[in-house]
């Protein structure tokens, strides 16, 4: 019994933590979705008519276009990082590779307003970019890359690749060398063994890093505000327009439980998947 009180007297502040500052919150904000505005007055109730809204074409489209931009950012992210995690795990000298993954994770130093805009002075028309272009001959005029979808896909790439690096590094390290000289004593090649050795070994750093890399995504409101122009919108910028100018909690609280549906689905496929690799 002592030791039972004792177990539970550790887990109380962390407890204590996620009930006031996660699930106290979001059933608040689950609760609102459920009211609704006559006026300026919010009535409370049970109204689905604000998951109703999720229908309306602008508010489709954001979400369409966060999904797009979420799974373009993970996949180009994971193409990138995983040669990246294999210079550093197997190419660096190990003398050298904290100094090789200090470099890797200064994004993370730099924070996502100042990198943002950053990315909007490189892409700008008079930009480094579109100079090195003009001056290699490429395009005669400035491109319009600031204030698009590229930028915006391209400032959470930067990101993005260093976090799904250390998360694959993490796993190639601790690949035992002699699989692939096992795999390739018994006949195959570099491409077979990778394919069917090193690769479904580190599976499960490839899934957490773009699990990851999906919530920070899709749930990010400053690198589209900033790069993307108000071009087309994405879901937490529909948000927080309904925040800031219609004062309309209750949508905007439907679409944010909406939003937590979305990473929720993600973390349970991505969780499936993990047991499923382990059996």
């Amino acid at each position: 019994m002592t030791s039972r009180a004792g177990g539970w007297a550790l887990v109380a502040p962390a407890l204590l933590w996620t009930l006031c500052f996660f699930v106290l919150p979001f059933a608040v904000m689950a609760a609102m979705s459920l009211a609704r505005l006559e006026g300026r007055e919010l009535v409370w109730g049970f109204d689905l008519g604000n998951y109703a809204r999720l229908g309306d074409p602008a508010i489709a489209r954001a979400v369409l276009v966060s999904l797009e931009i979420t799974l373009t950012v993970t996949v180009v992210s994971v193409l990138l990082a995983y040669p990246l995690a294999a210079i550093l795990a197997f190419r660096v000298p190990e003398r050298w590779r904290r100094l090789a993954l200090m470099l890797a994770i200064l994004p993370f130093w730099t924070s996502y307003v100042v990198r943002s805009y950053s990315w909007l002075l490189v892409l700008s028309r008079e930009g480094i970019v579109n100079r090195v272009l003009m001056g290699i001959g490429l395009t005669d005029a400035p491109l319009t890359l600031a204030n698009t979808r590229f930028a915006t896909v391209t400032g959470f790439v930067h990101f993005f690749t260093m976090l799904l690096t250390l998360t694959i590094y993490a796993n190639l390290v601790q690949l035992p060398r002699n699989y692939a000289r096992a795999a390739q004593d018994l006949g195959a090649s570099r491409w077979q063994t990778f394919r069917h050795v090193i690769l479904p070994l580190t599976l499960p750093g490839i899934v957490t890093g773009a699990f990851l890399t999906f919530v920070l995504c899709i749930g990010d409101y400053v690198t589209p505000q900033i790069l993307g122009g108000n071009r087309e919108l994405a879901l937490p910028q529909v948000i927080m327009l309904q925040l800031g100018r219609r004062a309309d909690f209750p949508l905007a609280s439907a679409l944010s439980v909406a939003l937590m549906g979305m990473v929720t689905l993600a973390y349970l496929l991505s969780a499936r998947w993990l047991r499923l690799d382990r059996l």
